[in-house]
């Protein structure tokens, strides 16, 4: 398992980086004024809708039961199954494109209701929702095909799509001078993207297991027992994203800048996400999917707790970091060209309030799977809900004070309680165990982020005079200090409080 993470890591981290050169791209042109704020409207919505319906839901009822039709019944019957899935998914897309570009004035109103004030940002937001929109449907079949890929454990072009988003938005953003603003190139960009990621997810399904086609829908107990899972995976999917919805629309009723600040912030945010929490959770899922097929559920639960600890061991320096210093991370990625320092700030203060909560963000794909692979996707969406309320009315009664730091906050304060109620149905049901290894485990992580945050913070406070003399770059070179100061404390506190043996036990059981 351990060697199929770091292919997945590995390439979202090729991915969050090249995500990184687009933004500061995005930054230094689009800035964070009225036409970046009516951009960003239009990349969320589809990426809501795939985050709720194609990445969340779909995965989560798709790959236990593929993997299932796949171990039990054969190649033949698996195949039959992916593509009634197949053309239930395609219908069900083309559908909902026809009715986004008939009705986006409408959903506008819904979404982006603080843009009535300003007519000219209101059409120009529905333009570019309409551009982007189509790429819904093509992320959902390159899930879908990713799904069937990480059962044939197959990870690499699944974990590698991503990295299109950032690479044509980069090109379009190039050429913003032949569009007509800069709004236009990004949103391009976006539906490009789509199209290259399907040609290398599809290339890639057809070289080694052959493209679902369209097959006469039948409702037969596999198909049923989907819809049953899916049902359920999409309510507990909608918690965070109807959370970021209700972001979207609060943030349009804030002065210019509050949507900026929240996608900047939230980008930063997703890197340890992405890169830890997704990777580790796309293997775990279909690894305990396998295994409790195969009837061994110690086995299953170990790969869990294995996932745990791979996930808090690095998790913990970007939580450290982000209290810490978020302030200088943001001002060093993207306070240049039409991005001020100002902007920065205001973004430091919202990555702050994320990392709150990153430590339920990075974990609860893992916590989930323990249901999701038992086909139990009722259970999560108890937590999710409950979160997702409790969220909601943070928003209301913290916006008005601190913005969008409120919604951030109020969000990260939502995740909290969704993935404490995961686990403890999860020990509840059995599913895991709350032993005194995994106690000392948590306290010693909790340990170890204590004292790297007090170093980042105080190499950040006397070590910023040292660097005035750089001028311009000297939140760049404070940024690279920091990163070798926090990576030799973070090494150091890690083996002082667990040992050597323990990482060797980690990387090799």
């Amino acid at each position: 398992m351990l060697g199929r993470i770091f292919t997945v890591g590995g390439y979202t981290l090729l991915s969050r980086l090249t995500g990184f050169a687009r933004d500061i791209m995005l930054a230094a042109i689009l800035g964070a004024g009225p036409v970046a704020d009516a951009f960003f409207v239009a990349f969320r919505l589809p990426n809501h809708f795939r985050a709720i319906f194609a990445e969340g839901a779909f995965n989560a009822a798709f790959v236990p039961a593929y993997a299932h039709v796949h171990g039990e019944k054969g190649p033949a019957s698996a195949s039959l199954f992916a593509d009634r899935i197949f053309t239930l998914l395609l219908a069900s897309q083309v559908v909902l494109l026809i009715l986004a570009w008939l009705f986006m004035p409408q959903a506008m109103t819904l979404l982006a209701p603080g843009f009535g004030d300003d007519p000219a940002q209101r059409e120009l937001a529905i333009t570019l929702t309409r551009i982007t929109f189509p790429y819904l449907l093509l992320i959902t079949l390159v899930t879908l095909y990713g799904g069937m890929l990480n059962v044939m454990q197959r990870f690499a072009s699944a974990a590698a799509a991503s990295i299109f988003l950032n690479l044509a938005m980069m090109a379009t953003l190039a050429l913003a001078a032949f569009f007509p603003n800069a709004g236009h190139a990004a949103a391009w960009g976006v539906l490009i993207s789509g199209f290259l990621q399907y040609v290398l997810l599809a290339g890639d399904l057809a070289r080694h297991g052959g493209l679902p086609r369209f097959a006469p829908l039948k409702l037969d107990e596999d198909i049923r027992a989907f819809f049953r899972a899916l049902g359920p995976a999409t309510l507990g999917s909608m918690g965070t994203q109807v959370a970021m919805f209700a972001d979207t629309i609060i943030a349009t009723f804030l002065p210019a800048g509050a949507l900026s600040a929240l996608y900047y912030a939230d980008r930063l945010n997703q890197l340890p996400i992405g890169v830890i929490g997704i990777a580790i959770g796309t293997v775990l899922l279909p690894e305990m999917s396998r295994r409790l097929t195969a009837n061994d559920h110690d086995g299953a639960m170990e790969q869990q707790r294995r996932a745990f600890d791979f996930t808090l061991l690095f998790s913990v320096p970007f939580v450290a970091a982000f209290l810490a210093v978020p302030d200088v991370i943001t001002r060093a990625m993207f306070a240049r060209g039409a991005f001020t320092r100002g902007d920065a700030a205001a973004a430091g203060a919202t990555l702050a309030a994320y990392a709150v909560g990153l430590i339920p963000f990075v974990m609860i794909r893992s916590a989930v799977s323990t249901f999701y692979a038992r086909k139990d996707t009722a259970t999560p969406v108890k937590a999710s809900l409950t979160g997702l309320s409790v969220n909601v009315l943070l928003k209301v009664l913290l916006m008005g004070s601190l913005a969008q730091v409120g919604l951030a906050l109020a969000t990260a304060v939502g995740a909290w309680i969704n993935l404490l109620l995961v686990l403890g149905f999860a020990v509840h049901k059995g599913y895991l165990r709350f032993d005194r290894r995994l106690t000392s485990s948590l306290l010693k992580f909790a340990g170890t982020g204590v004292v790297l945050a007090a170093a980042l913070w105080l190499t950040a406070r006397y070590g910023a005079g040292h660097l005035a003399v750089l001028g311009r770059m000297q939140d760049e070179a404070l940024l690279g200090v920091l990163i070798v100061v926090g990576a030799v404390i973070y090494a150091g506190a890690i083996l002082a409080l667990f040992g050597p043996r323990w990482l060797k036990v980690l990387v090799r059981r």
